[in-house]
């Protein structure tokens, strides 16, 4: 059973993250824990995969020291909201999102850095991560593993109020939108507030209040880490979604110990909502402050004596599926079906975008890719225009780009190093689910070749997703 704790006053709003359970006695005695001084260390990179399971897609977080994380396989949030979203990310934390390498970067050992700080002027700034791609799912009939060692910030006590570091997951049709939680399901793999020695493990879904998840609470179960302390050393967080048994379940792991599940029955109906969609992204932050620290606490965080410049420490994320008779969604598909039972496409023909042949630092979902930045591309091969060349190309996209963000998607044959046949210009369109058709001039061009989709733009951000695209006559 899930031990209670008073709720915090519910925002108006729908939120992604409200909060679960401990008993008050238990938070008071914790508080008054000490902070230690405990090594941590990384391995620098991702385990062996397991027998019976395939790495799917990981990151170990090599690099040079005060260096920022692989943008192709991670984006940032920055501010206080997502554009249009709740404020304070729905949560009531009360920090500042930034890319600056104090707030988040590589320490040149194998480690993640999310850092805290409070200025002079006490105003908090933090990071937080999410992963390009958003389709983490299972296998039909298999299961999907996701796994991060962590060690969260090493400081407790009176020092430690208002530290909210987490490790989760949230259902791709989020992104994007942000208003539609709990419905499209929130895995809380790891979470943890005022540096107390537990891990939390949540569910969020349904409605909001109330529903089969009990929100804004969740459903959640908590634990002491095994062995050591949860604070400065390194625990491995997992959670698996298994759909090869029935009811299908949801299970929770610390260091290896299943610490909580939850099952299709409980969640009923609502249980297709949060599965049905292409999949789940995955989240890495430290927020400080907001319903879950301050229900814990009593009273609101961070204090004055809550101490900046404490770091969690990530030594690696992966991905991992087994089983199953289905198929698995992988970074760069092999084998895209062709137009014709010849092997080639007509240029002629709707060519979806995901069903190139070969890409680079593009995202692919079910029915597109995005994502897209500067210097991506994605290449067609066998492209056949026969003896008439195209007078145009039509392509549908969408672009959720923020103000001042804009690129170029252009097209090119053979090579990438040719210049482009056409192009058009895309700024933001409304929203990454905001689609519409884009019209670009083209040169003569006839017989078959490899087309390749090519970006560019003069800012570092995604500008693009793409649903397919056209030759005309």
């Amino acid at each position: 059973m899930t031990p209670a704790r008073p709720a915090p006053a519910r925002a108006p709003i729908p939120a992604q993250r409200r909060r679960h359970a401990v008993l008050a006695g238990v938070a008071a005695a914790a508080v008054l824990v000490a902070a230690t001084t405990i090594s941590v260390e990384a391995n620098a990179s991702v385990p062996a995969t397991p027998s019976g399971w395939t790495l799917q897609w990981s990151d170990d977080f090599t690099g040079s020291a005060n260096t920022l994380p692989s943008s192709n396989n991670w984006i940032f949030t920055t501010g206080t909201q997502y554009p249009n979203g709740p404020a304070n990310f729905g949560t009531g934390e009360i920090q500042t999102y930034t890319t600056s390498t104090q707030n988040i970067s590589l320490d040149g050992s194998g480690n993640l850095k999310i850092t805290p700080i409070r200025s002079s002027s006490g105003q908090w700034t933090s990071a937080r991560i999410e992963t390009k791609r958003t389709n983490f799912k299972p296998p039909s009939g298999g299961v999907l593993r996701i796994e991060g060692r962590i060690a969260m910030p090493n400081v407790t006590g009176s020092s430690a109020m208002g530290y909210w570091p987490a490790f989760w997951a949230l259902g791709s049709p989020y992104r994007g939108n942000y208003w539609n939680w709990p419905g499209i399901g929130e895995l809380d793999i790891m979470e943890n507030v005022n540096g107390m020695n537990q891990v939390w493990g949540t569910l969020h879904c349904g409605v909001n209040p109330g529903g089969p998840c009990n929100e804004t609470n969740g459903l959640g179960a908590t634990r002491a880490c095994p062995n050591n302390n949860c604070q400065g050393n390194f625990h491995t967080y997992a959670i698996e979604w298994d759909t090869g048994v029935s009811p299908q379940v949801l299970r929770w792991y610390v260091d290896g110990v299943q610490f909580f599940s939850v099952t299709q029955n409980q969640v009923g109906s609502y249980w297709s909502n949060m599965t049905s969609h292409e999949g789940y992204f995955i989240l890495l932050n430290v927020a400080m402050g907001g319903a879950f620290p301050n229900g814990v606490a009593g009273y609101s965080t961070p204090t004055s004596g809550t101490r900046s410049g404490v770091p969690m420490l990530v030594d690696y994320v992966a991905v991992y599926t087994k089983g199953g008779g289905g198929s698995t969604p992988t970074a760069a598909p092999s084998s895209p079906a062709p137009t014709s039972s010849s092997g080639t496409r007509s240029a002629y023909s709707t060519i979806q975008a995901e069903s190139y042949n070969a890409q680079y630092g593009i995202v692919p979902g079910s029915d597109q890719i995005g994502y897209i930045a500067g210097g991506d591309w994605a290449r067609y091969d066998n492209v056949d225009f026969g003896s008439t060349a195209p007078k145009d190309f039509l392509a549908r996209v969408s672009s959720g780009a923020a103000s001042g963000v804009s690129g170029t998607v252009e097209v090119r044959v053979d090579s990438l190093s040719n210049g482009p046949i056409g192009s058009f210009s895309l700024a933001n369109t409304g929203g990454w689910s905001s689609f519409r058709e884009v019209p670009g001039n083209v040169g003569a061009v006839t017989g078959r070749h490899t087309v390749f989709l090519s970006f560019s733009s003069g800012q570092p951000a995604d500008f693009v997703n793409v649903d397919w695209f056209v030759f005309r006559r």
